[in-house]
Parts: structure tokens; sequence; C-alpha cells
């Protein structure tokens, strides 16, 4: 991973090895055509420094991990442990993610296990 706390991938492969490397993981699934995600990404990026969490930039502009994962909208939030879904907060079609939205998504995630 690029940093201790935002990684970034831009397949799927390497967005299910970043997941199996880590038993919990927030994820931020965006496509770069997309202006709403231009929105949300400075502020998840600052967010995962200031909480210190394992955060994940996963860019899926072929939209596989959106298929993988039941994903219809872009920006969209998710919880991952052990690889599997446990919580998500997907963007609103138009508007996408407000900063409180995401950080009150982050902060409501446990933190990940030290180790």
């Amino acid at each position: 991973m690029d940093n201790e706390s935002c990684a970034a991938v831009d397949n799927l492969h390497d967005l299910r090895q970043a997941l199996g490397a880590s038993d919990r993981v927030i994820a931020l699934v965006y496509a770069t055509w997309c202006p709403f995600c231009r929105q949300a990404l400075p502020e998840f990026e600052k967010l995962a420094r200031k909480e210190k969490r394992r955060l994940l930039l996963a860019a899926d502009d072929e939209e596989l991990a959106a298929d993988a994962y039941n994903i219809d909208i872009f920006p969209t939030l998710i919880l991952f442990e052990k690889g599997r879904i446990v919580k998500r907060l997907d963007g609103s079609p138009g508007v996408g993610l407000s900063k409180k939205q995401i950080g009150d998504f982050i902060k409501s995630c446990p933190p990940a296990e030290p180790g």
C-alpha cells in the first residue's frame, strides 16, 4: 500500500489483494470521470490522515468493482471486513457524497485491529 492511511488501487485484482491484506478497510469506490467523485476524493484523503484509519481509494473506470460489489452510483463508501461488505453508503444521484456524510461514515466504522 502507498502509505499508512490512504492507499490507491485502479483495478479489481489489486482491490481484492488490498482487502485481503487487512481485516478491516474502508474503501471509496469511484470513477475518475465522475465530477462528484473528484469532489469527494480530497475530503476522503484528508479524513484518512486526520482519523489515522486504513482507507482505500478504488478507481473503477471499467466498472468491474461496481459489478462485483453491486455498486450503482459513484462514489460509494464501503466498509470491508475480511474482504466482505459489512456496511456501505452509496452516493446520491446527481449529488455524490457530502463532506459530512464521508466523515460520519468513517467515524461510524470500527477502527482496524492493531497489528
